[in-house]
C-alpha cells in the first residue's frame, strides 16, 4: 500500500461526547489523527482514552458530535461498520473463544469459503500472518490453554489479518516481554510505512515516546493537547496528563517491617501446573517481590499458595501453623487472598455493579438472618471507593464500562475490603496509568504499614524493586535466589534471570 500524503484525515472527531449512565466519559473531544502514522492516545485511567478508541472501533456510539472515516460520515457506525469501512480494533481485555484453536480465532469471521463450506486453510494463513508480524504461535494451539502473554499476540493477529487502513491497539503491550514489546513496534511501523495508521492507546510513555509520531493527551474526558511526539517528554506528558505540573510518580517511601514475624512460610511448595520448588517466607508489615521472566510461574506459585491450584508436595505455614487443605474459599476466611493477573477472567464478574462485586466473596459478613445489611455494605463500599478515588464514584455503577484501571482499583478493594492478614497481588498496576498506580502503589505500602503481609508479583521489575523490602528470583517455577531490592538494579536482576536459565540449561544438557 502506497502512503497517502492527503490532508483528509484517516480519523476525525468532531466535539465527541460519550455518557454512561449519566456520567460523562468524553466532552466535545475533537482530534484528527492522519493517514500513515502512529497516533499515540494517552492519559490517567479514566480519562477517556479507551472510550475514544472504542468509539472509533465502533464499540461505543458517541452521544454528541460526529467522527468522519476518510473524509466521509461514520453513521450506524458499530465493529461490522468500521470494519467494512478499513477500521479494526484490538481491544485491551482479551475478547478470545478459549475452546477454539489461535488459527480460528485469529481467522474468526474472515474464514476462506468455498460455495458455503469452510477451507481448512487458516493454519497455512497464520504462518505467513505471523513472518510478517514477528510473532510465533502453534496454530493448532487452544486458546484457554495459552498464557495470557500469548492471548495477546493473538488479539494483536486478528487485528492484522483484517487487513484494516486503520488499526486500534487498546494496551497491547500490558502481558508483552520486552523482545515482544519491540516485535511489536517493529509491525506498527512496518503497517505505517503501508500508509496504515495505527492508534496506539497505552500508559506505558516510554513506548509512546519510542514509536509514536503524534500524540493526543486527554484527562478527565476532555481534550487536553494534539501534538508531534518529537516535542514530548515523559515529564511533560506526565503534567499534561495529571495537571498542576506534576511530572514525577515516585514509589511511596519504604518503611521497616513492624517486626520480625513470620506470618506466611512455604517450603519445597510444588503443583502439577510447573511449580517446582518454591521456598519463600514473608513477615509482618514486610512487602516481598516474586521477580522472573513471562513463563517463569510466578503466578503458579500464588495460585497454589491459595489453593486455586492443589499443590503436589511442600508445605504452607500461617503464623507458623500448618496450612492444609488450602481453598480459594478457606483462604480467603482465614485472611489469605489473592488478587489475580486476569481481572476479567478470575477477578470481577462484568454483569455485577461496584458494589456486588466489592462484596461478593464476603456476604457472610455483611448479611443477618439471611439478609444483607445493605446500609453496612454501602457504607463500606463507598470507603474503599474514596479510598482508592474510584471514578466514577457510584457504588452501582456498570463495572463493564469502567476504565481498565479503575476495574483494577475494585478489584484490589474488593480484596482489601475485610483487612487480610497475607495479601497476594498479580500485575497489581497491568494496564494502570501513571495516576492509578500511584495510587495503589500508596495502597500497597499502606496495606504493609498496617500490618498485612504482601507478596507482591509483577512483571515490571523497577515496579518490584521500588516497593518490596525484599524480593526472590524465579525460574521455571523455582525461587532460585533472595535479592535485597536496595541493593539491586533492573539490570543486575535480568543479568541473574539470565544466568539462571543458562546454568538450567547446562545442567539439562547430556
Amino acid at each position: 500500500m502506497d502512503s497517502d500524503t492527503s490532508p483528509v484525515p484517516a480519523i476525525r472527531t468532531t466535539n465527541v461526547g460519550v455518557t454512561f449512565g449519566g456520567v460523562p466519559a468524553l466532552r466535545e473531544v475533537s482530534v484528527d489523527i492522519h493517514r500513515g502514522e502512529i497516533h499515540g492516545l494517552i492519559g490517567e485511567n479514566g480519562a477517556g482514552k479507551s472510550t475514544l478508541g472504542k468509539v472509533i472501533g465502533g464499540y461505543h456510539a458517541a452521544t454528541s458530535g460526529g467522527m468522519e472515516v476518510f473524509g466521509e460520515p461514520a453513521l450506524a457506525w458499530d465493529p461490522p461498520a468500521a470494519l467494512a469501512r478499513g477500521v479494526a480494533m484490538m481491544h485491551q481485555e482479551l475478547q478470545l473463544v478459549p475452546a477454539l484453536t489461535v488459527a480460528q480465532n485469529v481467522f474468526l469471521g474472515i474464514e476462506d469459503q468455498n460455495w458455503g463450506m469452510l477451507r481448512p486453510t487458516e493454519a497455512d494463513r497464520l504462518r505467513r500472518l505471523m513472518e510478517t508480524s514477528g510473532f510465533s504461535l502453534d496454530p493448532h494451539a487452544v486458546v484457554a490453554d495459552l498464557s495470557i502473554a500469548d492471548q495477546q499476540k493473538i488479539e494483536i493477529l486478528r487485528a492484522l489479518a483484517r487487513d484494516a487502513r486503520v488499526i486500534v491497539m487498546d494496551e497491547p503491550t500490558s502481558s508483552l516481554s520486552k523482545d515482544e514489546v519491540t516485535q511489536l513496534h517493529q509491525s506498527m511501523q512496518a503497517l505505517r510505512d503501508e500508509g496504515r495508521t495505527v492508534i496506539y492507546v497505552s500508559h506505558f510513555l516510554e513506548d509512546i515516546l519510542a514509536v509514536t509520531d503524534r500524540v493526543t493527551v486527554l484527562r478527565d474526558g476532555e481534550h487536553v493537547k494534539t501534538g508531534p511526539t518529537s516535542q514530548e517528554t515523559k515529564a511533560s506528558l506526565v503534567s499534561a496528563m495529571l495537571g498542576g505540573g506534576k511530572t514525577e510518580t515516585p514509589f511511596p517511601q519504604k518503611r521497616p517491617p513492624s517486626d520480625s514475624e513470620i506470618v506466611l512460610d512455604v517450603a519445597g511448595l510444588q503443583s502439577d501446573a510447573g511449580v517446582r520448588n518454591a521456598t519463600l517466607t514473608v513477615g509482618r508489615g514486610e512487602i516481598v517481590g516474586l521477580i522472573g521472566l513471562v513463563g517463569s510461574g510466578r503466578s503458579e506459585i500464588a495460585r497454589a499458595i491459595v489453593g486455586a491450584d492443589p499443590a503436589s508436595a511442600g508445605t504452607v505455614s500461617l503464623n507458623g501453623t500448618p496450612y492444609e487443605n488450602r481453598s480459594l474459599a478457606v483462604s480467603t476466611e482465614r485472611g489469605i487472598v489473592m488478587v489475580p493477573e486476569d481481572r476479567r477472567k478470575h477477578g470481577l464478574v462484568m454483569t455485577l455493579p461496584v458494589r456486588g462485586n466489592m462484596t461478593l466473596p464476603h456476604l457472610t459478613h455483611f448479611s443477618a438472618g439471611g439478609l444483607i445489611r445493605r446500609r453496612l455494605e454501602r457504607a463500606r463500599v463507598t470507603e474503599l471507593i474514596d479510598y482508592f478515588r474510584v471514578r466514577p464514584t457510584a457504588i452501582d455503577g456498570d463495572v463493564s464500562t469502567f476504565s481498565g484501571g479503575n476495574q483494577q482499583k475494585v478489584l484490589i478493594g474488593k480484596w482489601l475490603l475485610e483487612n487480610p492478614q497475607v495479601v497476594i497481588l498479580d500485575e497489581p498496576s497491568r494496564g494502570v496509568d501513571v495516576g492509578a498506580r500511584e495510587r495503589i502503589h500508596e495502597a500497597i505500602a499502606e496495606m504493609a504499614a498496617g500490618g498485612a503481609a504482601v507478596l507482591l508479583i509483577s512483571s515490571e521489575i523497577e515496579e518490584v524493586l521500588g516497593l518490596a523490602h525484599r524480593a526472590y528470583l524465579v525460574d521455571k517455577g523455582v525461587t532460585v535466589e533472595e535479592i535485597d531490592p536496595n541493593q539491586s538494579d533492573e539490570a543486575g536482576v535480568l543479568s541473574a534471570l539470565f544466568a539462571h536459565q543458562a546454568s538450567a540449561e547446562i545442567k539439562k544438557a547430556p
